[in-house]
Protein backbone atom coordinates (compact mmCIF):
# COMPACT_ATOMS: atom_id res chain seq x y z
CA UNK A 1 0.00 0.00 0.00
CA UNK A 2 2.75 2.23 0.21
CA UNK A 3 3.18 2.88 -3.29
CA UNK A 4 -0.73 3.71 -4.01
CA UNK A 5 -2.73 6.65 -2.71
CA UNK A 6 -6.35 6.73 -1.82
CA UNK A 7 -8.32 8.61 -4.48
CA UNK A 8 -12.20 9.90 -3.71
CA UNK A 9 -14.19 11.82 -6.61
CA UNK A 10 -17.30 12.97 -5.16
CA UNK A 11 -19.80 15.85 -7.08
CA UNK A 12 -23.27 16.67 -5.54
CA UNK A 13 -25.04 13.83 -7.49
CA UNK A 14 -22.74 11.18 -5.68
CA UNK A 15 -19.24 9.36 -5.48
CA UNK A 16 -17.80 8.74 -9.03
CA UNK A 17 -14.66 7.19 -8.25
CA UNK A 18 -13.55 5.49 -4.86
CA UNK A 19 -9.70 3.46 -5.14
CA UNK A 20 -5.98 3.32 -4.89
CA UNK A 21 -3.99 5.17 -7.64
CA UNK A 22 -0.32 5.11 -8.20
CA UNK A 23 -0.34 8.58 -9.33
CA UNK A 24 -3.88 11.07 -9.82
CA UNK A 25 -3.42 14.50 -11.96
CA UNK A 26 -5.63 17.02 -11.64
CA UNK A 27 -6.87 20.84 -13.08
CA UNK A 28 -5.57 22.89 -9.84
CA UNK A 29 -6.24 26.62 -10.08
CA UNK A 30 -2.75 27.86 -11.03
CA UNK A 31 -2.12 24.83 -13.60
CA UNK A 32 -2.74 20.86 -13.88
CA UNK A 33 -1.02 19.02 -10.47
CA UNK A 34 0.70 15.67 -10.37
CA UNK A 35 -0.34 13.59 -6.60
CA UNK A 36 1.66 10.72 -5.78
CA UNK A 37 1.89 8.88 -2.05
CA UNK A 38 3.13 10.86 0.32
CA UNK A 39 2.22 13.84 -1.32
CA UNK A 40 2.45 17.34 1.05
CA UNK A 41 -0.93 18.46 2.43
CA UNK A 42 -2.56 20.41 0.38
CA UNK A 43 -6.43 22.40 0.04
CA UNK A 44 -6.62 24.31 -3.30
CA UNK A 45 -9.37 25.10 -5.88
CA UNK A 46 -10.19 23.24 -9.33
CA UNK A 47 -10.86 24.67 -12.71
CA UNK A 48 -12.45 22.94 -14.65
CA UNK A 49 -10.66 19.95 -16.78
CA UNK A 50 -9.66 16.94 -16.68
CA UNK A 51 -8.71 14.53 -13.78
CA UNK A 52 -6.85 11.37 -14.43
CA UNK A 53 -6.22 8.62 -11.95
CA UNK A 54 -3.32 6.20 -12.76
CA UNK A 55 -3.32 2.32 -11.45
CA UNK A 56 -0.58 -0.16 -11.55
CA UNK A 57 -1.77 -2.67 -13.91
CA UNK A 58 -4.60 -0.94 -14.87
CA UNK A 59 -6.09 1.66 -17.68
CA UNK A 60 -5.34 5.24 -16.71
CA UNK A 61 -9.41 6.41 -15.78
CA UNK A 62 -10.15 9.80 -16.75
CA UNK A 63 -12.90 12.20 -15.57
CA UNK A 64 -14.29 15.78 -15.95
CA UNK A 65 -14.80 17.75 -13.32
CA UNK A 66 -16.50 21.39 -14.05
CA UNK A 67 -14.53 23.02 -11.24
CA UNK A 68 -14.73 22.45 -7.15
CA UNK A 69 -12.41 21.89 -4.32
CA UNK A 70 -9.22 19.95 -3.78
CA UNK A 71 -7.78 17.96 -0.13
CA UNK A 72 -4.69 16.16 -0.40
CA UNK A 73 -2.81 14.41 2.25
CA UNK A 74 -0.04 11.90 2.21
CA UNK A 75 -2.47 9.13 2.03
CA UNK A 76 -5.82 9.74 0.05
CA UNK A 77 -6.89 12.35 -2.25
CA UNK A 78 -10.18 13.70 -2.18
CA UNK A 79 -12.02 15.38 -5.48
CA UNK A 80 -14.70 17.49 -3.79
CA UNK A 81 -16.15 18.73 -8.14
CA UNK A 82 -19.00 21.39 -8.65
CA UNK A 83 -19.80 18.55 -11.29
CA UNK A 84 -17.85 15.48 -12.40
CA UNK A 85 -18.51 12.69 -14.70
CA UNK A 86 -16.78 10.09 -16.35
CA UNK A 87 -14.95 10.51 -19.32
CA UNK A 88 -16.76 7.85 -21.71
CA UNK A 89 -20.13 9.17 -20.51
CA UNK A 90 -19.57 12.92 -21.61
CA UNK A 91 -21.70 13.85 -24.73
CA UNK A 92 -19.75 15.57 -27.69
CA UNK A 93 -23.17 17.34 -29.27
CA UNK A 94 -24.01 18.62 -26.34
CA UNK A 95 -20.77 19.94 -25.29
CA UNK A 96 -20.57 21.43 -29.19
CA UNK A 97 -24.10 22.95 -28.78
CA UNK A 98 -22.88 24.26 -24.59
CA UNK A 99 -20.25 26.27 -26.57
CA UNK A 100 -21.76 27.79 -28.97
CA UNK A 101 -24.22 29.02 -27.04
CA UNK A 102 -21.77 29.90 -24.39
CA UNK A 103 -19.86 31.71 -27.47
CA UNK A 104 -22.89 33.54 -28.65
CA UNK A 105 -23.30 34.71 -24.66
CA UNK A 106 -20.12 36.41 -24.60
CA UNK A 107 -20.44 37.99 -27.38
CA UNK A 108 -23.95 39.18 -26.79
CA UNK A 109 -23.83 40.49 -23.06
CA UNK A 110 -22.95 43.97 -22.20
CA UNK A 111 -22.90 43.50 -18.07
CA UNK A 112 -19.73 42.10 -17.19
CA UNK A 113 -21.29 39.43 -14.36
CA UNK A 114 -23.67 38.27 -17.20
CA UNK A 115 -20.34 38.06 -19.63
CA UNK A 116 -18.20 36.61 -17.02
CA UNK A 117 -20.83 33.73 -16.42
CA UNK A 118 -20.90 33.26 -20.04
CA UNK A 119 -17.42 33.00 -19.83
CA UNK A 120 -17.19 30.56 -17.13
CA UNK A 121 -19.86 28.47 -18.80
CA UNK A 122 -17.51 28.68 -22.26
CA UNK A 123 -14.45 27.14 -20.00
CA UNK A 124 -16.77 24.32 -18.95
CA UNK A 125 -17.67 23.46 -22.62
CA UNK A 126 -14.24 23.60 -23.95
CA UNK A 127 -12.53 21.56 -21.11
CA UNK A 128 -15.10 18.66 -21.50
CA UNK A 129 -14.44 18.97 -25.39
CA UNK A 130 -10.44 18.58 -24.29
CA UNK A 131 -11.87 15.67 -22.01
CA UNK A 132 -13.41 14.01 -25.08
CA UNK A 133 -11.12 14.16 -27.30
CA UNK A 134 -8.13 12.86 -24.61
CA UNK A 135 -10.43 10.00 -23.72
CA UNK A 136 -10.70 9.38 -28.14
CA UNK A 137 -7.11 9.62 -28.63
CA UNK A 138 -5.97 6.55 -25.73
CA UNK A 139 -8.22 4.80 -27.37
Amino acid sequence: MANTIHVDIVSAEGQIFSGEASMVFVPASEGELGVAPRHAPLLTTLKPGVVRVKSEGAEEQSFYVGGGSLEIQPTCVTVLADTATRARDLDEAAALAAKANAEAAVRDRTDKRERAEAQVELARALAQLRTIERFRSRR
